[in-house]
């Protein structure tokens, strides 16, 4: 067989020749420093073999974070074979340990485990130990072949990996990998040898996992860990960690007063304080002065509708694992809505439309439900209840490259009115191997190649990702990188021949023939609450001044001085600002720790020679610092304030 290097060369090789043979031919060095290769542009270990005429890179320890995922991966397995000696060492079995899955994740890596008696966090320590030890072993990691029956009978005392084994292709062979008296099941890639693994790992947390994800198998024990190249990029990470515990919106939300989930209302179902509530207001006086901008048409539709139209859709049976069950009334049945497009594609269909009708822009903030695994809920991220920013357009054919384009400005529009900046683009376009999509492959071909013209046109960055799209059409996501290069994906725009198939939507168009329009799915924000708590935590609670809940509080030094302060907060009030007064028994010092605390934006100080002279002393919260202003005319601090509030500053 013959291999290609990066430089052209040619390599000829045995038949069965791996990555390590290819190091070896080039050099006993290399064959020392190799890590890892990339084969046809994937990872792959040293040890397995490479398919004819692959293009092999060679990954060294000069440049370890190329294998990053092939490092992390063989972390998880020195965590597994540390838990299994851990539970030896307290008097267990070597069988007394079963094992799930342990794959490399982002930034590390997880082994899912059912123990003999349950982790506690304050077992990672030793834990982390003896990984270090296996690490200082410099145990050879070995790729071993097996059939089947001899794999089951290897594992015949763990019902995890007896189900995955029996679940393989009775002619294909098992690949075990081992270090040490340590096997385990998986595919790869490892690193060679774990002397070779870096140093710079930490085992983080334990969680529950059911097994393969399904609430009705066992729950399983999660070990997290993370793994980078260098202690450096490990410091950074964990620095970042503490950083976003400090900006976590849950705990932000109970400092601040947005929001709770109370147990007796239900788990994912948030209540909006009414500091939240503000927050969630302006962002929606936001987006509709845009819209109205755009001539989007409002309407309100019911939380919950006939089991037929969600039949009619496709989302009901398509997304029925994530839906509520169906309800029962006067002989029909109903469910919970989970999505909006039904009810606005059926106020469309209300009337008859002609070709200068279109486009017609709905556009409403509708509430819907899903249904998440408890495990899976977390604050406002993710919920079973949340307000989507909702609007479908339909559409002549002629008019869809225009409309998108017009939601594109629109969605960049608001990411960077947030400070959302760092923006990457996907294009979510289906699988042809996959039976989830419904429609003409033709008119998909057609939707997929609007969306990438429309995205090409404004000359916007994008990937293009098989297999992301919804059931009924291609979409573009908006994946916002945050302040701590934490990735979300944002606001969507979808193109959508199919549910006006589906409904039998038409118009009348010039010809006087009736005509099928084309619909446009968009949601800037996606969900209001997923927004808010990406909000909460992109800003760390300091919201710009128009966005703040509490926007102004006024500190009286003495309490003469209340009545100078209580006029000031009304004629604020009265020019359309939120502002109040600290009238406490406090000192004026801890007032002002006071409003820091709550990280009101805008602190005015009062005494008597401000009153006298009707001004005040400001001190701002800003990105930079605070900044404090003395002796500032009030008239000319309410104009100022006013405007930054009316252009969103």
């Amino acid at each position: 067989m013959h291999v290609t290097l990066p430089d052209g060369k040619q390599l000829d090789l045995q038949a069965g020749a791996t990555a390590l043979d290819v190091a070896r031919a080039l050099g006993p060095r290399l064959a020392q420093d190799a890590l890892a290769a990339l084969v046809n542009g994937e990872l792959m270990d040293l040890m397995t073999p490479l398919p004819e005429g692959a293009q092999v890179r060679l990954i060294t320890k000069k440049n370890p974070g190329d294998a990053a995922p092939v490092f992390r991966h063989s972390l998880g397995h020195v965590l597994s074979q540390a838990v299994g000696e851990f539970y030896q060492r307290k008097g267990y079995l070597r069988e007394a340990v079963k094992r799930g899955v342990g794959p490399a994740i982002e930034n590390g890596f997880y082994q899912d485990f059912d123990l003999p008696e349950p982790l506690k966090e304050e077992d990672l320590p030793e834990i982390e130990a003896i990984m270090r030890e296996i690490i200082g072993r410099g145990l050879d990691i070995v790729r071993q072949d097996v059939g089947k029956a001899a794999a089951l009978k290897h594992f015949s005392y763990d019902p995890y990996k007896v189900e995955l084994i029996q679940e393989l292709p009775e002619n294909e062979p098992v690949t075990f990998y081992a270090q040490g008296d340590y096997v385990d099941l998986c595919r790869g890639p490892h690193f060679p040898n774990t002397g070779k693994l870096p140093g710079a790992f930490k085992l983080m947390s334990t969680s529950g996992a059911y097994w393969r994800g399904n609430e009705k198998n066992p729950i399983l024990q999660r070990v997290y860990g993370v793994a980078f190249a260098t202690q450096k990029e490990l410091d950074e990470y964990l620095t970042r960690l503490e950083e976003a515990k400090r900006r976590d919106h849950r705990k932000l939300g109970r400092e601040l007063e947005l929001f709770l989930i109370d147990p007796l209302v239900g788990k994912g179902l948030p209540l909006w304080l009414p500091n939240g509530t503000v927050l969630r207001e302006e962002l929606t006086r936001f987006l509709r002065e845009q819209q109205f901008q755009r001539d989007y048409q409002g309407v309100v539709t019911p939380n919950i509708g006939n089991l037929d139209l969600f039949r009619t859709s496709g989302h009901y049976p398509y997304y029925s694992d994530s839906q509520f069950e169906p309800l029962s009334v006067d002989e029909e049945q109903y469910m919970l809505k989970p999505m909006n497009c039904p009810f606005h594609i059926r106020i469309y269909a209300s009337k008859p439309r002609s070709y200068r009708d279109l486009p017609v822009r709905l556009a409403e903030f509708g509430t819907v439900y899903r249904y998440e695994m408890s495990g899976e809920l977390n604050g406002l991220t993710r919920v079973r209840g949340f307000t989507q920013d909702d609007a479908h357009i339909f559409a002549r054919p002629d008019q869809l490259k225009k409309e998108f384009l017009d939601v594109l400005d629109l969605t960049v529009l608001v990411l960077k009115t947030f400070g959302m900046n760092d923006v990457r683009f996907r294009v979510g376009v289906r699988d042809p191997a996959s039976d989830k999509y419904v429609g003409d492959p033709a008119q998909w071909e057609v939707a997929e190649r609007q969306i990438i013209e429309a995205v090409e046109e404004v000359g916007l960055p994008y990937t293009v990702e098989p297999g992301d799209a919804a059931f009924y059409g291609p979409k573009l996501d908006f994946v916002v990188k945050d302040v701590l290069g934490r990735e979300w994906q944002l606001g969507t725009i979808q193109v959508d021949y199919n549910l006006p198939e589906r409904f039998d939507l038409t118009y009348t168009g010039e010809d006087g023939q009736e005509h099928r329009p084309v619909m446009i799915h968009r949601a800037p924000f996606g969900s209001l609450e997923r927004f808010v708590g990406i909000l909460i935590e992109h800003y760390g609670g300091d919201f710009p001044f128009w966005l703040a809940p509490r926007q102004i509080m006024l500190i009286p030094i003495a309490d003469r001085h209340n009545a100078y302060a209580q006029t000031l907060a009304n004629e604020f009030k009265a020019a359309g600002l939120r502002a109040e007064v600290d009238d406490s028994n406090n000192r004026m010092n801890a007032k002002v720790r006071n409003a820091e605390l709550h990280k009101i934006p805008v602190m005015l100080i009062v005494g008597d020679q401000e009153e006298a002279r009707r001004e005040v002393s400001v001190r701002e919260r800003t990105p930079e610092g605070h900044k404090e202003r003395k002796g500032v005319d009030f008239t000319a601090l309410l104009a100022e304030l006013q405007e930054r509030y009316r252009t969103r500053a």
